[in-house]
């Protein structure tokens, strides 16, 4: 089933499976596939976020359970207060699959990282569609799950184009420059390979 996600300004991607079908207006890929199912979302469709600290933020850090709300809190630890924890491979599993969520309701569809040495991360990751990249070296800037707090240069995704992997996110902001000055909470929606993984509820 072919469906048109289309944002406040009228700019829309048209995705069929895992690819992108056609790009455009969404009143030209509305007339153009009649009997497409179409999703209006508020703010603007961009192609997504790449967030550097993809090690920083997997391996080296330990993302709370909710259930561990009270006496770990809600952000990530790291440094002392992770080496306090006693880690085995299904908390680490389960640490990345909730690290991977964060990231995906900020919008980010590709992570970079150094190779994945630890093989409960490794899979976690791979198991959730989230596209990686290589990378040599640390970043600077400090890692954050929002792109925008981490202090360096942000880095989107390659512009969506028909044929393109269906990957994308939707931010309800006006443009990029008030995005870039509200971070990357404002997320409404994360698509990745076509699946809508992320939604604001």
């Amino acid at each position: 089933m072919l469906t048109i996600h289309a944002d406040s300004r009228g700019r829309a991607l048209a995705v069929r499976g895992a690819w992108i079908a056609d790009a455009g207006q969404v009143g030209d890929l509305v007339a153009a596939h009649p009997g497409a199912r179409v999703r209006e979302w508020p703010g603007i469709l961009t192609p997504g976020l790449i967030n550097l600290h993809g090690n920083e933020l997997l391996e080296e850090a330990y993302h709370p359970d909710p259930r561990e709300a009270d006496e770990l809190g809600t952000e990530p630890l790291t440094g002392d207060a992770l080496a306090a924890l006693a880690m085995d491979d299904a908390r680490w599993g389960a640490s990345a699959r909730r690290g991977v969520q964060r990231m995906l309701a900020h919008g980010t569809v590709r992570v970079a990282c150094e190779d994945l040495t630890n093989r409960a991360v490794r899979d976690a990751v791979h198991r959730s569609g989230l596209a990686v990249m290589g990378r040599i070296g640390r970043p600077g800037g400090t890692p954050a799950l929002d792109p925008y707090a981490a202090g360096i240069t942000v880095e989107f995704a390659e512009p969506r184009e028909r044929d393109s992997a269906a990957r994308f996110a939707v931010f309800d902001v006006h443009d990029e420059t008030e995005l870039a000055e509200r971070g990357a909470s404002t997320c409404v929606a994360t698509v990745v390979d076509g699946r809508l993984v992320y939604r604001r509820r």
